[in-house]
């Protein structure tokens, strides 16, 4: 167990009171990582982010808490400057904490700038030598630590040297009941469905509790106390080639140079099994899915008012325009109105509001749209209606939100 967050909570609450400054709330993000996603994109900060009148200062305790990459620092100090909030990093190697506030002068930012572009280099140097340690890992067939494979469990290896994983008869079973379900007729949302009902814990939360720490967590900005099974988290357990007892690493099976797979320990599932597996679950998507669009301007902007979770953009067959809809069964969850609205009109109506909020020549972008803190709300709408329906969306369904408030 980490003691960090303690310490990082003593140290702000030490200058704040210094500061003569008064905590109103903390946000925590743990198992968040700095260099990956910017302040914008992290659960528990991101909400503080949308709602900057409601505070003046943001105290961290080190400057790489708050960013590790002079990109995001950047962002940062410009919302920091656009919001008059003001940055204080503590630093408890120095004497003083860095105070920035909005507008800084010259020599504060490039401190903050240059502290930035020294995180982002050590990030780097702790990622290539964690890469070199879990390939050399890889390369003997041991366990290097992370989230264990669904239907096997830690032992030590063979070698008397560290640890490799094999079957644990707990969540074996349970793969190979998926497996035959499968070959049953069941659909993965079925068979999701079955699991949620029997409580089977999904792998994440399995671990935690194999860990001793709480299930559950923070996604998409929302708290669960267990996550839950759906389609394509089932769908990622059985198509690994882990269920064949292969080191696997990015999705493919680790070979060595014969072209051998490195094995982790006994197999749950023959070669044969797993590639007949394999191709059934291929013959049913038949490859037909529409694939949503990479550059979706409104997803984590777009929201179904029925459950509060983000919408998805959705290929319509046989149309030249998609929609925005709910996806709360992917997600595991239950949406009794769940959300839909075409796509281009979605798009336009935002644009258009952010526009007069922010008037702006330039193109809108998602990052642009995510931090300003941009969210539509969509409402379930009504079957049928005359030509009108196609004259452009029903504005009565969406509400408009920058930074939290809505705008004059």
């Amino acid at each position: 167990m980490t003691t960090s967050p303690g310490r990082q909570r003593a140290a702000i609450q030490l200058a704040a009171r210094r500061l003569g400054l008064t905590v109103i709330a903390e946000a925590t993000d743990l198992g968040v990582s700095a260099r990956q996603a910017s302040p914008f994109d992290r659960p528990g900060l991101s909400h503080w982010l949308r709602h900057p009148g409601e505070y003046s200062h943001i105290i961290w305790s080190h400057v790489d808490r708050a960013v590790r990459s002079v990109q995001h620092m950047s962002q940062l100090i410009e919302w920091g400057e656009t919001h008059g909030i003001t940055f204080v990093f503590v630093m408890p190697e120095e004497p003083n904490p860095i105070v920035a506030p909005p507008f800084a002068d010259g020599s504060v930012i490039r401190q903050c700038m240059d502290l930035a572009y020294a995180a982002e280099r050590e990030a780097h140097a702790i990622s290539a030598r964690l890469t070199g340690a879990h390939e050399a890992l890889r390369a003997a067939g041991r366990y290097g630590g992370g989230l264990v494979p669904f239907g096997y469990r830690k032992a030590p290896h063979p070698s008397g040297m560290g640890w490799c994983l094999e079957p644990d008869p707990e969540t074996a079973v349970i793969v190979r009941a998926v497996v035959a379900d499968v070959h049953a007729g069941l659909s993965l949302v079925a068979i999701a469905h079955k699991l949620e009902t029997a409580g089977v814990l999904v792998p994440r939360d399995r671990h935690a509790q194999l860990q001793g720490r709480p299930t559950g967590g923070q996604r998409h900005g929302r708290s669960f106390d267990r996550f839950r099974w759906t389609a394509g988290s089932l769908s990622k357990i059985l198509r690994t080639p882990a269920l064949m007892g292969h080191r696997v690493h990015g999705g493919q099976t680790v070979r060595r140079d014969d072209g051998s797979p490195v094995l982790i320990g006994l197999p749950l599932l023959t070669e044969h099994e797993f590639l007949e597996l394999r191709s059934l679950l291929d013959t049913r998507s038949n490859g037909k899915q529409p694939k949503s669009r990479e550059t979706s301007l409104l997803i984590g902007i777009a929201h179904c008012a029925g459950c509060q979770g983000r919408m998805y953009f959705a290929a319509r067959k046989a149309y030249a325009y998609g929609d925005y809809v709910c996806r709360a069964s992917a997600r595991g969850t239950t949406c009794t109105s769940q959300a839909g609205m075409r796509a281009t009109w979605l798009e336009e109506y935002t644009i258009r509001r952010y526009r007069d909020a922010r008037p702006t020549e330039a193109a809108v972008t998602r990052e642009q749209l995510l931090r300003d803190g941009v969210r539509v709300t969509v409402t379930k709408g009504s079957r049928g209606g005359g030509p009108e329906r196609l004259a452009g969306p029903d504005t009565s369904r969406l509400t408009f939100t920058i930074g939290g408030l809505a705008p004059q």
